[in-house]
């Protein structure tokens, strides 16, 4: 395992070591499940925004916005039936709605 010296700053020195005392954890582990977390959630932060820049392409590219729309098309038949065997239907049978009745109780 690799080892990293900070400088903390004197209150934030102080919340980590009250911390510590509270929770009966060493102030390295402490640092480490923070800075897992921090990581973990820019790398998240990473992926978002990625997916939005891909999302106003495909928006913005007549091409390939008529190609997700195909591919989209092409699957919705299987999502379908996913959705019935998921909610205890047999695929093609009716959905309640169409039968009049209420999803709602």
């Amino acid at each position: 395992m690799a080892t990293l010296t900070l400088r903390l700053p004197d209150n934030l020195d102080r919340q980590l070591t009250a911390l510590a005392a509270q929770t009966h954890q060493n102030r390295s582990e402490l640092a480490r499940t923070a800075l897992e977390k921090f990581l973990r959630e820019l790398e998240q932060e990473q992926l978002l925004a990625e997916m939005v820049e891909a999302a106003r392409f495909l928006a913005t590219n007549p091409e390939a916005r008529a190609e997700s729309i195909a591919i989209a098309e092409e699957f919705l038949p299987l999502d379908n039936e996913a959705l019935d065997i998921a909610e205890g239907r047999k695929p093609g049978d009716p959905w309640p709605e169409e039968l009049g009745e209420k999803w709602w109780k």
